[in-house]
């Protein structure tokens, strides 16, 4: 498992919740959270390590021994947003070395499971708040440079670019299948666990 980087596919696919939780998915979250703490990450959306489910894993402290803080959502829904907007500076482990200032909501309402299956409702604000929406984001196939202002989006233009160029190369070179063969690898993992 890897970070897979902008502009891969899976990472615009809009993630399916997951009607089953088995003993290899909950393996796959425990990598998740392992390289999220590898790059210093708050949160990781499980379609950012090439997988189709609607699963994030978070630690705003990105403190691999702050346990209490670390927090698995499966099939998060944002139910109320709340408390104004606020404009902040973020960045992506799927687009490193990037960042922008995005506005998001101050306070949301969250309805989601955690890895124990039981329901949860929590109310998020700060950047615990904002951490979230960005994974969510990540589930519906958005990024956060999808959100940025035109003169932030020209900011970032020759950044994004280069990633691209990156993607294509590695492509060309053989190294990143076709959209199709990702699409059906998407597919097949969806019908086991979707």
């Amino acid at each position: 498992m890897r970070i897979i980087k902008y502009p891969h596919p899976t990472l615009r696919h809009k993630s399916k919740p997951l009607r089953r939780v088995d003993a290899e998915l909950k393996r796959m979250i425990a990598e998740m959270l392992d390289l999220m703490y590898a790059d210093r990450g708050v949160g990781l959306a499980a379609n950012q390590v090439n997988l189709p489910y609607r699963v994030v894993v978070m630690n705003v402290e990105s403190d691999p021994t702050a346990k209490d803080q670390e927090y698995v959502f499966i099939n998060p829904v944002i139910i109320k947003r709340g408390g104004g907007t606020s404009e902040a500076e973020e960045g992506c482990l799927s687009l490193p070395e990037i960042y922008a200032p995005v506005k998001r909501s101050e306070t949301i309402e969250l309805a989601t499971y955690n890895l124990a299956g039981e329901s949860l409702q929590l109310r998020l604000s700060g950047l615990f708040a904002r951490a979230a929406q960005h994974e969510i984001d990540h589930l519906d196939g958005m990024l956060f440079i999808d959100r940025l202002s035109p003169t932030a989006k020209l900011s970032v233009k020759d950044e994004v670019e280069g990633l691209e160029a990156t993607f294509q190369g590695e492509r060309d070179r053989g190294q990143i299948p076709s959209d199709q063969d990702i699409a059906a690898r998407l597919a097949e993992l969806e019908k086991e666990r979707t």
